[in-house]
């Protein structure tokens, strides 16, 4: 063959392989030192010049169709697009905590309740059977707001506060989201004091999850909203006289349709209350006990560790007598208040103690006061749950009649419609 310069485009045979010739003739021998390359035993193939490959006989070509020629059009050489979530026959993909794992390194200090929490919910998600590509968290500011970065979904890190204002938004433009709010108890309670209990009345369909370590732990150990009076702090050294925010009987106050409390060191608990606030249709409130070991270490050992845990605390469950202790002691309401009675003298039995229903405000109300009364057990579990259309809901029932009545909007219009004036130089 030759080439634009009209000269031979061969080439002397060094490091090529021999080209045999016609049946019968001795191969022409490659340079001293190479071994020539032979045919396929028992195949006499047809041979090419110039490089190229043999041509096949008539009786050794390859079908016509998909398996003989390169596919063309719009789809050639790519492979099919498959449904998200879906494997290769076509059946959801089964998820595990590893895939709602990142790759970013956990920067919580060591010993921190937050990876126990991050690590409960990891676990959790994949029993939930909604895709990645369908969550988000949103936080706002503080050790637990770094919440989203360690979570292999969407998440926004929001600013100071503005958690529960950013995922009302986002949920009310995006109500097929599953939307998620991380904060603490110094972010949602102070300066987000006023989105938070607003987010609880409107009945945003969210989870909030509250990490309550009743410390200002990212600014390094000054008081929070939910410090016990008396707390000395780098903030106030002689001990702070604020009277503390108790986060439940707040939420309560609120309107929220659902409220629970749980804590970092019993990860059955705190799996079983992220489960039922995520199947919750409206505001999901959960208060989560968290230890910070750095700047408040053991505020709640009292009703974590093992040896004290029996005593000072009581799980809530719907439908079943108060009782706690290991069974020696339950709970009576004498009046509109609640009176611890001893279960194991003879004088009282478990008939006797009160049994808890979630679907009562009142009752949820006393339980939650529990919190401050010291010859009371500590609740945990849901205390308060109710069925109330959300905030989507509405809005969107709303959208829907409106535009049956009145047609689809047309937003040049009403920007220009009525009085309009244009202001020049």
């Amino acid at each position: 063959m030759n080439n634009a310069n009209g000269k031979s485009d061969h080439v002397p045979l060094a490091g090529k392989k021999p080209t045999i010739p016609a049946s019968g003739k001795k191969p022409v021998m490659p340079p001293k030192g190479k071994k020539p390359t032979l045919p396929a035993a028992g195949k006499k193939p047809s041979l090419a010049t110039g490089g190229k490959k043999p041509v096949m006989p008539s009786g050794g070509k390859k079908p016509a169709g998909a398996l003989g020629r390169k596919p063309t059009g719009p789809l050639a050489g790519k492979k099919p697009t498959l449904p998200a979530g879906t494997g290769g026959d076509g059946a959801p993909a089964t998820l595990t905590r590893k895939d709602f794992a990142t790759d970013q390194d956990v920067r919580w200090c060591p010993g921190c309740g937050d990876y126990a929490i991050l690590a409960t919910m990891q676990r959790l998600m994949p029993e939930l059977g909604v895709p990645k590509e369908k969550t988000v968290f949103v936080s706002g500011i503080g050790c637990s707001s770094r919440f989203p970065y360690y979570m292999n979904t969407y998440g926004l890190h929001s600013i100071h506060g503005r958690a529960p204002a950013i995922a009302t938004g986002l949920k009310a433009s995006r109500p097929d989201l599953d939307v998620w709010i991380v904060t603490g108890d110094g972010d949602a309670l102070s300066i987000g004091g006023n989105h938070l209990i607003h987010l609880l009345r409107r009945n945003i369909n969210v989870q909030l999850l509250l990490f309550n370590n009743q410390i200002y732990g990212l600014t390094k150990g000054q008081y929070s909203p939910t410090s016990e009076q008396g707390k000395v702090t780098k903030s106030t050294p002689y001990g702070s006289v604020d009277h503390p925010f108790y986060p439940v009987p707040l939420a309560l106050g609120a309107d929220a349709t659902f409220v629970a409390r749980t804590m970092d060191r019993d990860p059955k608990h705190m799996q079983a209350m992220m489960r039922r606030a995520h199947s919750h249709g409206g505001a999901a409130f959960l208060e989560i006990y968290q230890n910070c070991n750095i700047f408040n270490d053991g505020a709640f050992f009292e009703f974590t560790e093992r040896n004290t845990k029996a005593h000072s605390t009581i799980f809530l469950e719907h439908g079943k007598p108060l009782v706690y202790d290991n069974g020696q002691r339950g709970l009576r309401l004498n009046g509109f208040e609640l009176e611890s009675i001893d279960l194991s003298t003879g004088k009282w039995s478990v008939d006797d103690c009160l049994l808890y229903n979630e679907g009562s405000i009142e009752l949820a109300n006393i339980v939650s006061r529990m919190s401050w009364q010291e010859d009371l057990p500590r609740p945990f579990g849901v205390f308060f749950r109710e069925d109330r259309p959300s905030y989507e809901e509405l809005m969107q029932e709303q959208i829907e009649g409106i535009t049956a009545k009145r047609g689809k909007g047309d937003l040049s219009n009403l920007l220009n419609a009525g009085d309009t004036w244009m202001i020049e130089n």
